[in-house]
């Protein structure tokens, strides 16, 4: 039978060095494999090779935000629409084993099938670079977090007097003000107080350049998300952080999501349904983007302090008989639906923003 519409079907497994290509005919025919350099010669052989056997019509990426990502920019930029590939199928791996042809034509099969349907993010706008700067941000407070801890244990088993010295202040930032002014003895003596004073003052002195690293950062994220999302971040609870992390799982393109009901799967607020037989119920979702559903779960929070109409609304469905519990997760697929819709205003008078710039 021949096959009205001719082109190919293409699948990637992405690695570090290698990318794995298997092109499939739209029957599903395995037409060959082939492997790449992860390089930009390697990046246009693999676009070149695909598309000498016929038109493009898909290609299924797996690990479009990872090892994929610069593949995915540029099968983007040649015109290719280019599907994201959670992960292989779990059959396929138990009949046939795994190796990177494998998984590189059941990625093309998860597209063929209708499996994999959603488009990879676009990483070539602002909120890449929001993404970018989120995640340095994040270590920068982790690191602080965890170096003012070791202040905290430090001080703990300091000397007496040097304990006593710092016991005026009683935030860790504060003793951290006073460590990073200590002077030290000349010489190189072996009692535990010279030791301390160095420690100490070592510490604090790494918590005061974190600071100054994370401020510089909240200052360029708040001007980006400003920039990205003007109305998102007008919303009670919404502030920079939360409105990047939102806009990070959203992704520069939201279209790529059906409607809001996607969204909310994506962020982990959406009921999984949970019946058989004659029970009929949904149970939370424990999966999907979990910094998105951090974000979601403080902006309740923060509503549950400050809103009126939030806190009568946890006061009515708690008299229904919900939990606390499912009542926060009913807000948060509230709010979620509120989200989407600033979002996509945003977004789509994005390009009005920049060019003003």
């Amino acid at each position: 039978m021949t096959d009205p519409h001719p082109g190919v079907i293409a699948g990637f497994d992405c690695h570090l060095d290698t990318h794995t290509a298997a092109l499939l005919d739209p029957l599903g025919k395995l037409i060959a494999t082939r492997a790449f350099p992860t390089t930009s010669a390697g990046y246009e052989e693999a676009i070149a090779w695909i598309s000498s056997r016929g038109p493009v019509i898909v290609a299924g990426v797996e690990g479009t935000g990872g090892y994929g990502a610069a593949l995915t920019r540029c099968l983007s930029g040649a015109g290719v629409r280019v599907i994201d590939i959670n992960q292989p199928h779990p059959h396929t791996r138990a009949r046939r084993g795994k190796d990177d042809p494998i998984d590189a034509e059941a990625a093309a099969r998860k597209v063929i099938s209708g499996e994999a349907t959603n488009a990879a993010k676009d990483t070539t706008g602002i909120v890449e670079s929001i993404r970018q700067l989120s995640i340095v941000r994040s270590g920068a407070v982790k690191s602080r977090s965890a170096a003012l801890c070791q202040l905290g244990d430090l001080v703990t088993t300091a000397p007496t007097g040097l304990r006593e010295k710092l016991a005026v202040r009683t935030s860790l930032h504060g003793k951290a003000s006073i460590c990073a002014r200590f002077r030290l003895d000349a010489g190189h003596g072996v009692e535990p107080l010279k030791a301390a004073k160095r420690a100490l003052r070592s510490v604090a002195r790494r918590i005061a350049v974190l600071d100054e690293e994370v401020a510089e950062l909240d200052v360029e994220l708040e001007r980006l998300v400003k920039l990205a999302a003007p109305n998102s971040i007008g919303e009670l609870g919404v502030g920079t952080i939360h409105a990047a992390t939102l806009l990070v799982a959203a992704g520069e393109n939201i279209d790529r999501l059906h409607n809001e009901a996607a969204f909310a799967h994506l962020c982990g607020v959406a009921p999984i349904k949970a019946s058989s037989g004659r029970t009929n119920r949904h149970r939370l979702n424990y999966g999907g983007n979990r910094q998105a559903n951090r974000a979601l779960h403080l902006i309740v929070i923060v509503r549950l302090r400050y809103c009126p109409k939030t806190q009568a609304y946890m006061t009515r469905r708690l008299a229904e008989g919900l939990t606390k519990k499912e009542v926060i997760r009913c807000l948060k697929r509230y709010i979620v639906r509120e989200i989407h819709r600033n979002l996509r205003a945003d977004l789509a008078t994005l390009e009005k923003r920049l060019d003003a710039q």
